[in-house]
């Protein structure tokens, strides 16, 4: 009996939510409704009947389940409206759609979207921003490249919403959103985040060779070209702004463990260093200390040379 009593209760939990995120509210309480049904079956010694009714109609949730695919076409926010792809001529990477939006508020900007070159030869930097909103264990990751004749370019995974779309951490378990790769300037991605959505956030220069620093910011591109051809759904666990970026580290960095903190990402500074990823010479207190480069950004505001002012002070920028 037992054992129908669970089966029940994880398929009518796991099925309520799905349908609730992606067919509506009517299909989860009839869901519901069915799973009670069962449950009591289960309960009251029919827990055969109970596991062959709901098992049977699990397999046909799992069929719809299956076959539903992300999609290119939505009605999405303006800042999620393209979708950042690019090429390599020689020594020249070329991204287009480069987002560059002036923000007049946390929902306002006026929209910039741009195609960028950069010299590859010049690439000279790779930087680790987390951007941090209120929970202590839970930031957002990005990654900016820089180059030595003063370029830069920061990327960064995004939940590609529709208008009016909220954001939940549960629906993120659901296929309710797509995943997204932006590239974009550094006033606009960190800008926007510190003066608009007042979150707190901090920096790092990580200790990457030559070939690391060219090979991670390509496969960036090249996820990031893959989206455009091959949408795939966020998933708040397995798809996400810093396990994805894990996955692409893998593919360069042999051997790189895989630790709690990739989810629990205000702990990602303490995980890159153990691994060396760090400035050397300096304690993960003290990094972690000049890191934060929230009030820089917000004086910073909208110059030409923001992205030198918000690092003046971050050790490895010297």
């Amino acid at each position: 009996m037992a054992w129908a009593v669970l089966l029940v209760l994880l398929s009518g939990s796991w099925g309520a939510l799905a349908l609730e995120y992606r067919a509506g509210r009517p299909w989860a309480l009839a869901w519901g409704g069915i799973s009670l049904v069962m449950l009591g079956l289960a309960l009251w010694g029919r827990p055969w009947a109970a596991a062959l009714v709901q098992g049977g109609l699990h397999v046909a949730l799992l069929a719809w389940w299956w076959q539903l695919r992300p999609s290119l076409d939505g009605e999405w926010l303006p800042e999620l409206a393209e979708l950042t792809h690019g090429w390599v001529e020689g020594e020249r990477l070329i991204l287009a759609g480069v987002r560059d939006f002036r923000w007049q508020d946390r929902h306002r900007a006026e929209p910039c979207w741009e195609t960028r070159d950069y010299d590859l030869a010049r690439l000279a930097s790779v930087d680790l921003l987390l951007s941090n909103w209120g929970l202590p264990m839970i930031s957002h990751v990005m990654v900016s490249f820089g180059f030595d004749d003063g370029e830069v370019v920061t990327f960064s995974v995004e939940i590609r919403r529709e208008r009016g779309q909220a954001f939940s951490e549960l629906a993120g378990f659901f296929k309710q959103y797509e995943l997204s790769i932006v590239a974009g300037d550094e006033r606009d991605l960190v800008g926007a985040r510190v003066r608009h959505r007042d979150e707190r956030m901090r920096l790092y220069r990580i200790q990457m060779s030559p070939r690391a620093r060219r090979e991670l910011l390509l496969a960036y591109v090249e996820e990031a070209n893959a989206l455009r051809e091959r949408p795939r759904f966020y998933h708040t666990v397995t798809a996400n702004c810093s396990t994805l970026v894990y996955a692409m580290m893998r593919r360069i960095v042999d051997g790189l463990p895989l630790d709690y903190r990739l989810l629990l990402t205000g702990r990602l500074p303490a995980y890159i260093h153990e691994v060396g990823g760090l400035v050397p010479n300096h304690s993960l207190a003290e990094l972690q200390a000049r890191a934060d480069i929230t009030e820089a950004a917000r004086t910073a505001g909208e110059a030409e040379d923001f992205s030198r002012r918000i690092r003046q002070g971050v050790p490895g920028w010297e």
